[in-house]
């Protein structure tokens, strides 16, 4: 697996074989193959319209079909009116207050976001409650705010402001980390200049200098700092 689809994100199709289909994710142009069966075609309409709304509880409950399923924050709802989303032949009913941008990015509670994803078992490609890995998570994140960031931690770590020193860091900047070959293979969001939430083995929060991050479960320094970005 190399990333996932959350519900109501919409993708282009690239190619068909019999039973998957390659395509690329319309949010942040991540490619790879999907099951025929999880994509159903949508019209123009509904992709300008489904990027304005988002689910905001840690777990959503809608009924589809009149059966329920359950969607972790950061799913796309934008064509819901009246508490139904209409989705090819799937009637979605929502009775739950989704999450609006209009509601100004500026007064979202970061910490509010991320709290349900703290203990999460880290996943590679994951970007959901259910699992999740380093860049999914700052990806996620980061949509709530209505920031756009890229899918992978090497993509994140080319856009953005480069803050000089961790000591002038902010809430909300992104640290990133390399391996022994300098390649950035890690991403954490800083809370503040001394502590780090990030998924590593699971979504931690643990300390940090400007040599890197420090386990605050065993001591052991786990991962070398390379550089700080700014995106808002």
């Amino acid at each position: 697996m190399t990333s996932q689809l959350l519900f109501g994100e919409c993708v282009a199709v690239l190619e068909e074989a019999k039973d998957f289909i390659r395509i690329k994710c319309l949010y942040d142009d991540y490619e790879g193959w999907c099951q025929r069966s999880q994509l159903v075609e949508v019209d123009e309409h509904f992709y300008n319209n489904n990027h304005k709304l988002l689910t905001a509880e840690p777990i959503s409950v809608v009924e589809i079909n009149g059966k329920p399923m359950m969607l972790p924050p950061g799913c796309f709802i934008g064509c819901f009116v009246d508490g139904v989303l209409q989705i090819g032949s799937y009637t979605v009913t929502f009775s739950q207050q989704p999450f609006g941008f209009s509601d100004s990015s500026d007064e979202v509670d970061m910490y509010e976001i991320m709290h349900p994803y703290l203990n999460t078992a880290y996943l590679w490609g994951g970007k959901s409650i259910y699992g999740i890995d380093c860049s999914g998570f700052a990806q996620q994140v980061f949509k709530m705010m209505d920031i756009k960031l890229p899918r992978d931690a090497y993509q994140q770590a080319e856009v953005g402001e480069v803050v000089g020193f961790l000591q002038e860091a902010q809430s909300g900047d992104l640290a990133f980390f390399d391996n022994e070959d300098g390649r950035i293979t890690h991403v954490g969001i800083l809370l503040n200049n001394e502590n780090i939430i990030h998924s590593a083995g699971k979504v931690r929060i643990d300390k940090i200098d400007n040599a890197g991050i420090i386990n605050t479960d065993t001591g052991e320094r786990t991962h070398k700092l390379r550089l700080i970005k700014r995106y808002k």
